[in-house]
Formats: C-alpha cells, structure tokens, sequence
C-alpha cells in the first residue's frame, strides 16, 4: 500500500525507453544544429547563435540552466522536511531580474561583449580579467561536476541504474550537442528540457491528488504538519531559511548568478536587441515562479503521502535526496513510461545545466585566454577550438563528478559555491559601475579580502554543519509503516549532513561553528560582495583613486539606464545615446553587431520611445 513504507518496483522497459528517447532527442537537437548551421561556422554564431536569438526561448533556457537535477529533486525533499519556505524565492526572483534587467543588461548590450569579464579588463586592467575568468572556471567546474554527480547517485539507488555509466553518458550527450550545435542547440535543448521537468513535477502533483482525495486534502495536511508556516521574520541570521535571509541573502545570491555569471549572460545577450534581453529576463521570471511552485507543492504532495510513514526515519532511502525518486516509483510504476518520464525530468534539468556551462567555459576561454595570446585566428581555426574545448570541458566536468563524489555534504557545497565566489566577483563589478574612484588596485585588494571570508565561513561550515537549531526541521512520523528496517536514522536537510543534525556535539566543535560558521548559506554572497565593495573603496583611496582621469562614460551605469529615468525620454534624447561613441567602436554599440543597420536601429529607437 502507497505511503506505509517498503521496497519499491525498478524501471520497467517502458521507462528506459521514454528516458533515452528524451536523451537521444538532446542529441539530436545538436545535429540538427549543426547541420543547420554549415554555412555559419563563426565564433560569434557559435557562442552567441549568431545574436539572433528571440525573448521566449532565451527565457526557458534561462529559467533551465539553474534549474538542474538539483532543483528537481533537493526543492520537493526541501519542502518535505522544511515546509513551504522556500517558495519565497519567488520574492528574490522578481528583485533579481529587475536588477539584471536594468542596470546589468543595457551596460552589458552597449559594449557588445561575448565574455563578462571583458568587463573587468576595460574597467580595471588585464589581471583583473585573467583572475575574474579564472575564478568562474574554478566554480562552474566544481558546480558543474555535483550537478551531474547529485542526482545521479540519488536516482542510482532508486532505479538502478548504473551510477557511473550514467554520468559519462550524460556528460558524453552534453558534449555531443555542444560541440556541434553551439549555444543555439543548447538553447533550444533547454527549451525541450524545461517542458519536460515541468511535466515530471504535474505528474507526481496529478497521481499524489487522485490517491490522497484532491488538491485540498493535500493542502489540509501540509497545514497541519506545519508545513505552510513559511513566513519566518526572526532576523537572526544564523538561521538556514527565514523571509530575511531568503528576500536579502537570496536575491543578491540570484543576482550575482544572472548579471556576471557567464552561463546567464550569454543567453540574454545572444538576444536581437536590447529590449528582447530585457524581457527574456522578465519571462524567466515567470518561469522561475511557475517552477518553485510546482516543485514546492511535489513536497507537499510527497508530506500528504508520507506524513505517518517517513521512507527516511524507516531506512526505505538512505539519503533524502532519494525521497523524490522513492515517490516516483511508489505511486506512478503502474504507469509505464511515467516513471520513465521523471528521471528524464530530473536529467533534463542536469543536461540543460551542464550544456549551458560547457557552452560558457568555452566562451571565456576563448575570448579571456586564447584569443588575446593568438591573434591571428581564421575563423575556421576558432570553431575547431570551441568545438575542442567543448570535448575537454565537458570531460573535466565528469572528472569532477568523481570528485564530487569523495565530499560528504555535496549539495549544500553546490548551493554555496556560487555565495563564495559570485559574491566578490559582484563586488567588484558592482565597484566599477557605481563608483568612479575605484582602480585595479583597490578592486585586487577587496577581492582578495572578500575571497578569504566567504571562503572561511564557507568551508568552515562544511566541516562543522549548523546544528538542528538553527536549521529547523519540521516533525516526521513512523507511526504507520507497516515495512520497518531502521528507526534509529536520524533525518537531515536537503544541503545538510547527518552530522548537522546531532545537538550534544563533542567538545572538538570549535566556539565559531555554532556562531561564523553557521552563517547561513544564504549570506555568503552578501558577505563578499559587502567586503569586497568597503575594502575595495578604501584601497582605492588609498593608492590614488581619487586622481585617476580619461576613463569611458560607457562602462559605468548612466541614470537613462535605470527604468524610473527611461520614461518620458524623446527620441532626440535616445538618439544622441546612440551616436555617442565614435565610429571606431562601433561594434560596442547598443544594438548587437549583428544587427546594427539603420533600419532596426531606428525601430528599436522608436519602440524604445513608447516605452
């Protein structure tokens, strides 16, 4: 009987071929690409799709990149022991693709660059450019090797599927499509793959509603389990997930992720113009909205189910990454082909996030390392290198799967790498935007500084996890299993190891793991960015800031750029935007290269106009 504990079915041979129809049509999304694709074989074509991209897509690849294996199956076991809190993500969302759109994008869209960290090379100087991308390779690598390794060990033990074989398969299928189809296959693959992990989660909400009596009866349960009391206002910031840490923490977090990080910014500026990136951002929106909440009410559904038998207490799973898996096959194994179609959901989302890092640590790569050392480059010559780099990325990303796999607490690491490292990259970008008296100097200094805390507090708390306090999960039940095998596990957070949950520690827990180091995760990113930005400023001061002179009016965020300053404008004013750098740099127009012709420059000037 469904919910009461046991063993449950494997793979049927329906499942394995709806699951490798979805891995095949990946694959085949990058063939046609590719062969679509011949008689374009440039650098920017393959790394930007030619900047011809539209709105929609680029959003749903957008909202999937992020949304990997991790997302579809850590955010339902998340809402399953931590209640519905999560779902104010949906707050930062919203604050994070305002700040994207307009203070990141026209900036970005008026210099016309492939890599962001272009950026910091035209604003500071060349090391600042080597340190930025080396930085983002480090963690996208990292990042990109838990994706892969995470869902596949809690899908292992659940299906039984081979684990190894599934991660070289995955990477293999990712360098495939990147390698010969560029960021339009990637692209349209995330497009294919974001349909699908929705699907995944409205068919768990669907079956949990027919067994437990409707949508109400699910929502009833989750009230009493104290599963909907997500609005926590204790602004103590050692506590995993409050309003405060989500909507403050949370947000910078988003931001650092989808206005400098590589990944992010290729799609949006791969856009035909300005006002397209813009509003890829803010349907991104609407999709991150839509996937939280799907994904937040599975756990729902999944507490309805389980709320008298937890399969973890009962020793049913063995981690609670599993728990969604575990759902899967208890209640839609008799549908054949359903359970097939989840585990393509959940590597959907981990196909859409690692096509989307190889595709941008190649971009960098090229763009930060090889192309300022080799020069003379024909275009044919530039496209074997994407395509190689693809094939070695790809393999090193598996590489570090296996990594991955010797780490004890492997999906807190990967929702806090992006807060250790995006968070004083953000510094420094936010430094040289706003403030004019910032230099190379003061920007090395306060990334280094910014680098030593987040990187302190961040390892810090993966050796000595926050303890039940301060993480807070909610009450779980055995009491109707009727299959027990061990009723001495104790349950863990979704980010959090077993450890974390132990309350009488021994005295080796040093005085800083229950204060510093149980920071929460969420801060990580404002703590670097609030860093790097102070110490930054001062050392700018400090070697001569003030007095430096001749830098270019467009590589900081003007007032027109901002939407409360946009309004009203007439075209005149627009048009003298337009025409404000000379000739020579042209290609860092506001239109993208591709489409710098006098007709769609006047229309996107008109339309600007009625905005």
């Amino acid at each position: 009987m469904t919910g009461t504990g046991g063993p449950v079915a494997y793979f049927s041979v329906w499942d394995y071929v709806v699951f490798a129809g979805t891995v095949l049509g990946a694959a085949g999304i990058g063939l046609f690409h590719s062969c679509r694709g011949k008689k374009s074989t440039s650098s920017d074509e393959f790394l930007l799709g030619g900047r011809q991209m539209t709105a929609v897509p680029v959003a749903m690849s957008l909202t999937a990149s992020f949304m990997s294996g991790i997302t579809v199956i850590g955010t339902p076991a998340e809402a399953y022991l931590y209640g519905a809190t999560f779902w104010i993500f949906g707050f930062s969302y919203a604050i994070m693709s305002c700040i994207t759109a307009e203070v990141f994008v026209p900036l970005f869209y008026r210099l016309a660059i492939t890599s962001t960290y272009e950026y910091l090379e035209m604003r500071y100087n060349k090391l600042m450019r080597v340190i930025g991308t080396s930085m983002y390779i480090i963690q996208t690598a990292l990042y990109t090797g838990m994706v892969i390794y995470a869902p596949a060990l809690a899908l292992n033990q659940i299906t039984g599927l081979d684990l190894w074989g599934v991660l070289v398969a995955t990477g293999i299928v990712c360098i495939f499509y990147c390698t010969l189809g560029g960021l339009k296959a990637v692209i349209w693959t995330d497009v294919m793959q974001m349909v699908i992990m929705l699907a995944g989660f409205v068919a768990v909400i669907a079956r949990g509603a027919v067994l437990q009596g409707g949508l109400g009866k699910i929502w009833e349960d989750a009230g009493k389990g104290g599963r909907l009391d997500a609005f926590n206002f204790d602004p103590d910031p050692l506590r995993r997930h409050t309003f405060w840490t989500i909507v403050a923490g949370g947000s910078l977090m988003w931001v650092s992720i989808y206005s400098i990080n590589q990944s992010q910014v290729q799609r949006y500026i791969s856009c035909k113009t300005m006002a397209q990136a813009k509003l890829s951002l803010y349907v991104n929106m609407l999709g991150l909205w839509l996937t939280v909440s799907l994904a937040v009410f599975s756990g729902l559904t999944m507490y309805s189910i389980y709320k008298n038998c937890d399969p973890l207490s009962n020793g049913d799973v063995g981690a609670l990454d599993q728990l969604l898996p575990y759902l899967v096959m208890d209640i839609l194994a008799a549908y054949p082909g359903v359970p097939g179609l989840f585990v393509a959901a959940a590597y959907s989302g981990t196909l859409s996030t690692v096509s989307s890092s190889i595709n941008a640590l190649v971009a960098v790569t090229v763009e930060d390392f090889i192309k300022p050392l080799c020069k003379n480059l024909t275009q044919k010559q530039t496209s074997w290198i994407n395509m190689g780099l693809s094939v070695f990325f790809g393999f090193l990303c598996i590489g570090m799967a296996g990594v991955a796999s010797s780490m004890g607490s492997i999906l807190q690491a990967a929702l806090s790498i992006f807060g250790m490292i995006s968070g004083p990259l953000l510094g420094i970008y936010l430094m040289g935007m706003f403030f004019r008296t910032s230099n190379s100097t003061g920007a090395l200094v306060g990334l280094v500084v910014g680098l030593i805390m987040t990187l302190w507090v961040g390892i810090g708390a993966q050796i000595y996890p926050p303890t039940a306090d301060k993480t807070s999960p909610l009450p779980l039940s055995v009491a109707g299993c009727n299959h027990t095998v061990d009723l001495n596990f104790t349950t863990a957070g979704p980010w959090t190891s077993p450890e974390a949950l132990i309350t009488g520690l021994d005295d080796s827990r040093p005085a800083l793991a229950d204060s510093w180091y149980s920071l929460s995760y969420l801060y990580f990113c404002p703590l670097g960015t609030l860093v790097t930005v102070i110490v930054g400023l001062v050392g700018s001061a400090v070697s001569g800031g003030c007095k430096q002179e001749g830098l270019r009016s467009d590589l900081f965020v003007r007032k027109t750029d901002l939407i409360c300053f946009s309004w009203g404008r007439n075209s005149r004013e627009s048009d003298s935007e337009l025409v404000e750098k000379p000739e020579t740099d042209l290609k860092k127009g506001v239109d993208n290269v591709a489409f710098n012709h006098s007709d769609t420059m006047n229309a996107y000037v008109e339309k600007g106009t009625k905005m």
